[in-house]
């Protein structure tokens, strides 16, 4: 793939250098500088800002598919990393065309003001369709990002920094986004034209205790509204700390990085909360370490899946959702050990997008049902975890759907 940004004699101020060496010229956007990084993209049409705040996506740039990105400016309540001065997120974002002005009434700032704030180094004026065909052909590449307003850049330099970057494989980047110490969440999900709540924890029914491999807040905002008290512990907690909190349900967050390299202080805990037979429920990064610690495997994916387009199957109910999806990794089917029942499939490339244990309240999903953004078709998992808590204390179920 060469070049595709629309040159005459105005100078670049910013490029994409790709690990094999393929230089893409844009206009800058964001904050200065460079970092290396992940290429992926993402297909939604909304919620960018959510997209660029998930924690999953620390170490990558991403690519968004559709064009105009940016004309609803952005606002202090969009943001999904638990704590935002710690700016965890993706590093670096690609545009077709230029960020226009806000046109929402929500909005506070215009784009490339708040991806300065939070150090994003961006590119436009490039042709995104090319560069997620190429992305599909070779996978996701490793890169290097640059924005300078001058225009001045060592090819050469940026070329070998790229190559020799070592990926996102084999990296433990849910240290990176896990929170510093332990908390209490209390907001609950937004409201239209309300905006968002606050519930009194002394009140709640239930307490969930969230294991932050880099949680989205609006995974706990729904846990919240389920008459949830939730504990926000860091990644790196003791089973016997957790324990100690006494839960009624342990949750696995989502997260960044490779599931192996968090795995290797993660998954010892995880199934020493296993022997204790509480609800388990896990989400993306937190599937996957459940999956390691039942015995499966993870494996690294070609481009991974980003996006709120994606249909998976639950043939626990035989219906097919709509999904949000943000991984790169996935638990391979083949490996799952007896007792380990797939509850969901992908319906675009057949991998694993669930699992549950015969016979225990613990199960998992690949996919974000908490959708923010994407479509809720998927927000009934978070009942049915409740309906394992509720079980155990002799409650009726709720209804799922």
């Amino acid at each position: 793939m060469t070049s595709t940004a629309p040159w005459t004699s105005k100078k670049p101020t910013a490029v994409l250098v790709l690990a094999d060496g393929t230089v893409i010229e844009g206009v800058g956007v964001g904050a200065t500088g460079k970092v290396c990084a992940e290429v992926c993209f993402n297909t939604s049409l909304t919620g960018y800002q959510e997209i660029l705040t998930d924690p999953s996506y620390l170490g990558q740039i991403v690519t968004f598919t559709f064009p105009h990105i940016g004309n609803i400016g952005t606002n202090e309540e969009d943001i999904e990393d638990l704590t935002p001065a710690a700016r965890r997120g993706a590093v670096g974002v690609i545009f077709k065309a230029d960020i226009t002005e806000p046109s929402s009434y929500r909005a506070s700032r215009h784009l490339d003001e708040w991806l300065k704030s939070r150090g994003v180094i961006g590119l436009s004026g490039i042709d995104t369709r090319a560069l997620t065909a190429w992305i599909r052909e070779n996978g996701a590449p490793n890169a290097v990002i640059a924005h300078d307003p001058n225009g001045v850049f060592d090819i050469e330099a940026l070329k070998a920094e790229a190559r020799n970057w070592g990926g996102i494989e084999g990296r433990d980047l849910a240290k990176e986004a896990t929170s510093g110490q332990s908390s209490q969440w209390a907001q609950t999900p937004w409201v239209w034209d309300e905006g968002y709540g606050e519930a009194d924890p002394a009140e709640a029914k239930y307490h969930i205790v969230c294991v932050d491999y880099g949680v989205k807040r609006n995974i706990l905002r729904l846990f919240t509204g389920l008459d949830c008290k939730v504990t926000v512990v860091p990644a790196q907690t003791s089973a016997e700390d957790i324990m100690a909190l006494n839960p009624d349900g342990v949750f696995l967050s989502n997260g960044p990085g490779d599931p192996a390299a968090t795995g290797e202080y993660a998954v010892p805990v995880i199934r020493q909360v296993l022997e204790k037979d509480v609800p388990t429920f896990g989400i993306c990064l937190g599937h996957q370490m459940l999956g390691l610690a039942l015995g499966a495997t993870t494996t690294k994916m070609h481009q991974g899946h980003h996006g709120g387009n994606h249909p998976v199957k639950d043939h626990t109910t035989g219906k097919v959702e709509i999904v949000s999806m943000n991984h790169g990794f996935a638990v391979d089917s083949d490996s799952l050990p007896e007792g380990i029942e797939e509850t969901h499939i992908s319906l675009f490339d057949g991998t694993n997008c669930g699992l549950r244990v015969s016979g225990k309240p613990v199960f998992s999903v690949q996919h974000h049902p908490e959708a923010s953004p994407g479509p809720q078709d998927s927000h009934y998992l978070f009942r049915r975890f409740i309906n394992m808590v509720r079980e155990r204390k002799g409650e009726p179920a709720l209804a799922e759907r």
